[in-house]
């Protein structure tokens, strides 16, 4: 590699091999941001055939013959088809551009190859967003951009050897000659749905929401530390044991799998709900990352709709807050939610048992322990409570675990849960929790969503990481409605606190950093974190809302889509005079050296001399010469005219500056016209 950078650097290759050799690095650099988006074979073999393209060019070697073309594009189609099981889709459509932006180099013979080369390149940087649009990903598609703007650049320069230096800043002048463009168009083009495709879905062994909840199929839980919202909180803060987020509710199980009951978008959702809000409100800002998914989680409970942009929010008779399409970008909005509120029926009701329902033939262990529990504490309405603290209290002191690597647990989740493994992660406590309630003729139902988070200290945001992903119990007891109960915090009290956060494994470097200083590590994750915060908020969150307000501060009283093209072409005409004016104002400048030797000629043709003489230094002098002879004017005159000659034509060290000459110009003794 450093062999190659001396070489680009330097004269040691020809310009064709040179220029060859540029191309594909930047092409390599494209097609690596895509090598995380794409089946392993695809980028085996584009690496493969941009190695082979540049052995090819470095040897000056002849390109392969079209049957190697062929059969690679063949194979290449083939291995698309058997990874995604069709040709078309967002999926199977970058890989089949990665592949053939590096097929094409094969036949990079002219110019014009090139320039197919050089767009095709351009199409591929822009399906990486459909990815992801963070910031170090739009970082490493500005550096790509500017390596293709330079081969570009270069490629439009076919004489001599230009290097590749003068190309790259002919390029970034080009960049930030457009970025006011950029940022105009930016501000003020119209807003659209996100024009780019549906991310695949994750695997189910990491932390993070779902909308089902399949017990006991995941043997390890990878701990995923990736962002799932901010949280910023108009004080105060609620303490973090408080901090519920709601997501899906589940209330339907088959044995193993745990769904949620068809959501209800109606007035009567919100009356069924039963909600009783009761203390002081809290008032909070989200930024929820794009989830696919329709969910708004909230903090428990919000009783008004959040104030989400381009749509509605609606609320389900079980408290979970839906948008009317999927969130595939970031969203930021405001709600106000109460951690102290009722919900649900306060006497029992027909809709109640519903939550009571349990497939037969699974957990009879379970079901035994129940009707043991309801002999022991009675059946009574205020039995709920006695037989809810009673399984509390057997997970506090029965020698239950919490842990990510439960294994595989078999049909009856619940009975190995209780009574074999006795441990688990999340949902094994919670699921059968609510399992053995079920089972005592308790009402009782699954809420998944996240349960604490960070505060980052450099930007004042609360954040909630995948890893915070919780399930929680909600058992009815008549009088009170619906109340959480948490089993996960009676086997291990300090999940729901700040001593015993999950965190994701570090790497051999966070580590090391980790052990020097403690607090190294986070501090620099906080300040990478908040940076990427304001990306977040001021580019990506830039919304059709935010356009609007910046209209209503620059004057516009209702502003609508109308004010917003009105206020565009305005921008494009003042851009169009200004680009007039400066074209008319460049075609009436010359070369700085020509400039001056014309101030020169039009000075003396006032001061009479003939226009026949020519306006070169030496014409000039001699016209003055034979003018008006030997004077102390025409010898001063004659000298500036040849150091002016000398600074064109002769040695620029030895020479004064234009700066200088001007000066000494003004310095002349110039006599009252027509009196020489």
């Amino acid at each position: 590699m450093l062999t190659l950078g001396r070489a680009l650097r330097g004269g040691t290759l020809p310009r064709d091999t040179r220029d060859t050799l540029f191309l594909l690095l930047v092409i390599g650099w494209v097609l690596a941001l895509q090598s995380g988006n794409i089946p392993l074979w695809c980028s085996l073999m584009a690496g493969g055939v941009l190695v082979w393209r540049a052995t090819i060019a470095w040897r000056n070697q002849p390109l392969p013959r079209w049957p190697w073309r062929l059969g690679l594009l063949t194979a290449a189609l083939g291995a698309t088809w058997v990874s995604h099981h069709t040709w078309l889709g967002q999926d199977a459509g970058v890989t089949l551009v990665v592949v053939l932006l590096a097929l094409k180099t094969l036949e990079m013979r002219a110019r014009r190859d090139a320039f197919v080369i050089f767009f095709l390149a351009f199409f591929a940087l822009l399906t990486r967003f459909f990815y992801s649009q963070s910031l170090p990903t739009a970082a490493g598609i500005l550096l790509a951009l500017l390596g293709l703007l330079t081969a570009l650049v270069n490629a439009h320069m076919p004489v001599g050897r230009p290097p590749l230096r003068q190309s790259a800043w002919i390029a970034t002048r080009m960049a930030l000659l457009g970025a006011p463009v950029m940022l105009v168009l930016f501000l003020l083009f119209p807003r659209m749905a996100p024009l780019w495709g549906v991310p695949g879905q994750d695997p189910a062994g990491k932390t993070g929401l779902s909308g089902e909840m399949q017990v006991g199929q995941v043997a390890q839980l990878a701990v995923d530390d990736g962002i799932a919202m901010r949280i910023r909180f108009d004080d105060p803060i609620p303490p973090m044991a408080s901090l519920y987020f709601r997501g899906p509710v589940l209330s339907e199980f088959d044995g193993t799998l745990w769904r949620p009951r068809q959501p209800e978008f109606s007035p009567r959702a919100v009356a069924l709900a039963e909600l009783e809000p009761r203390g002081q409100a809290i008032d909070y800002e989200v930024t929820l990352e794009p989830s696919q998914r329709p969910w708004l989680v909230l903090l428990d409970a919000v009783s008004e709709a959040p104030q989400v942009p381009r749509g509605r929010a609606f609320m389900t008779p079980e408290l979970q807050w839906l948008y009317v399409r999927p969130v595939s970008e970031l969203m930021r909005f405001r709600a106000r939610s109460h951690l102290d509120f009722r919900h649900g029926p306060r006497q029992a009701t027909d809709a109640l048992q519903a939550y009571v329902h349990l497939p037969p033939g699974f957990n009879p262990r379970t079901a035994e322990l129940a009707r043991a529990m309801r002999q022991e504490y009675g059946t009574d309405d205020g039995a709920t409570a006695r037989l809810v603290e009673a399984a509390l209290q057997r997970l506090r002191t029965g020698g239950y675990a919490y842990t990510l690597d439960p294994g595989v647990y078999g049909r009856h989740t619940a009975d190995e849960f209780w009574f074999d493994r006795k441990q688990g992660f999340c949902e094994h406590i919670a699921s059968s929790f609510v399992i053995l309630m079920r089972a005592m003729g308790i009402p009782a139902r699954l809420v998944t969503g996240y349960q604490g988070g960070e505060l980052n200290g450099v930007d004042g945001y609360w954040v909630v990481r995948q890893r915070d992903a919780h399930a929680w119990a909600e058992v009815w007891q008549a009088g009170e409605g619906w109340v959480r109960i948490d089993p996960t915090g009676a086997v291990a009290p300090a999940r729901l606190g700040s001593l015993s956060r999950l965190a994701a494994p570090e790497g051999a470097i966070a580590s090391t950093l980790r052990n020097l200083n403690p607090t190294l590590v986070a501090q620099l994750r906080n300040v990478w974190e908040a940076v990427n915060n304001r990306w977040n908020q001021w580019v990506l969150n830039y919304t059709q809302e935010r356009q609007l307000d910046l209209l209503r501060h620059l004057g516009f009283s209702s502003p609508d889509w109308t004010d917003l093209a009105v206020a565009l072409g305005m921008v494009a005409a003042l851009a169009g005079l200004g680009g007039a004016l400066w074209l008319r104002w460049e075609r009436q400048q010359h070369d700085p050296w020509l400039r001056l030797l014309q101030r020169v000629h039009r000075r003396l043709r006032r001061l009479g001399l003939p226009a026949h003489v020519r306006a070169t230094p030496r014409g000039l002098m001699q016209g003055a010469a034979d003018q008006w002879g030997d004077t102390p004017f025409t010898r001063a005159l004659g000298d500036w005219l040849l150091q002016l000659e000398r600074q064109r034509y002769g040695e620029p060290r030895r020479t004064p500056s234009l700066t200088t000459l001007r000066k000494q110009y003004r310095q002349l003794p110039w006599p009252h016209p027509r009196r020489p």
